[in-house]
């Protein structure tokens, strides 16, 4: 037993050093993002279509991050990046956005900086290109948090948000959808970003449940239920049944629990999207950051479509 102590000592001190060597390799900046989550088959989802989305989803990070690297913002940060995939017609954001029950598409985005707490959303908007600038500019311009419908679009357009008309968001895929009365289960997009000054932004965009009621508002452009941010805690974006994340106000949920209970964000979220939500039947999850820079991707159902990197780590997609 006297032999092995000393080689206890030193197994143990050597562990030590290891650990704290890990630990003082601080991530400068890191962004991760999603593009939806549902119950999805892999079978129903093949290599070709799957590449599509990976591919996609790792532009707009490589987009994001980049601005990061060069010391650029994390709400920049999180514009970009959401705006490729608001430009893109695989996700229900901005271009590929699904349609109501009245065949029209409804969009919703928000934006919110952890840095201060400011924050902005639009909803119900037709006509705007790409949402999430229309939450910036609610956010940045105004002196109101959300704006909705006519008077969202009438307010950013003076902004200088580029402002289209509703051809712009047909997609035959959405269309084919709403024609088979099919609820969409995936394509909400969202980004969350920590920027080389320690500021943690979060943004989400989506055009919300196929079939929905006109009119509709989920999750994704309510500060505290889809999006929240604060640099204390961590950067969150949603996506899943809007109104369950409203009901439980998950985003500020995971960040409540994180700053009065000191949980680490994945027990946070691992509280919130497994148990708190899966009792309750309610399927989606959250991608978010903390302040050290950690990155968790936290859901309930068969599949998210994500992408997240680091400056500590080159940009890794998923989907099952």
């Amino acid at each position: 037993m006297k032999n092995i102590l000393p080689l206890l000592f030193i197994f143990l001190c050597s562990c030590q050093s290891g650990v704290q060597q890990e630990e003082t390799t601080k991530v400068k900046w890191a962004l991760v993002m999603h593009g939806g989550a549902g119950n999805i088959n892999p079978d129903h989802l093949d290599e070709e279509m799957q590449a599509q989305y990976k591919a996609k989803l790792a532009e707009a990070t490589q987009t994001g991050s980049a601005i990061l690297k060069e010391g650029g913002s994390s709400l920049h940060a999180v514009e970009a990046a959401i705006r490729m995939l608001e430009d893109s017609p695989l996700f229900n954001a901005g271009k590929g956005a699904v349609f109501n029950a009245n065949g029209q598409n409804e969009m919703d985005a928000s934006i919110m900086n952890g840095a201060d707490g400011n924050a902005g959303a639009v909803a119900c908007v037709q006509h705007i290109k790409n949402p999430i600038s229309g939450a910036i500019a609610v956010m940045n311009e105004s002196p109101h948090v959300m704006l909705v419908g006519q008077g969202a679009e009438d307010f950013v357009k003076t902004k200088g948000v580029e402002i289209v008309d509703t051809s712009w968001f047909f997609t035959e895929k959405q269309w084919s959808a709403y024609q088979k009365i099919k609820e969409e289960k995936m394509g909400t997009v969202g980004c969350v970003a920590l920027d080389q000054n320690g500021n943690i932004a979060a943004g989400t965009s989506t055009g919300g449940m196929t079939m929905k009621m006109p009119g509709r508002v989920g999750d994704s452009p309510v500060i505290g239920a889809g999006t929240f941010a604060k640099n204390q805690s961590c950067g969150i974006s949603a996506t899943g049944h809007g109104e369950y994340f409203i009901r439980n106000v998950v985003a500020y949920d995971i960040s409540a629990l994180m700053e009065y209970k000191s949980l680490s964000l994945e027990e946070a979220s691992q509280l919130v999207i497994l148990q708190k939500l899966k009792d309750q039947k309610a399927e989606g999850g959250i991608i978010g950051i903390d302040a050290q820079g950690n990155i968790v991707t936290q859901f309930n159902t068969s599949a998210m479509f994500r992408a997240s990197a680091s400056s500590n780590q080159e940009v890794l997609t998923g989907i099952f």
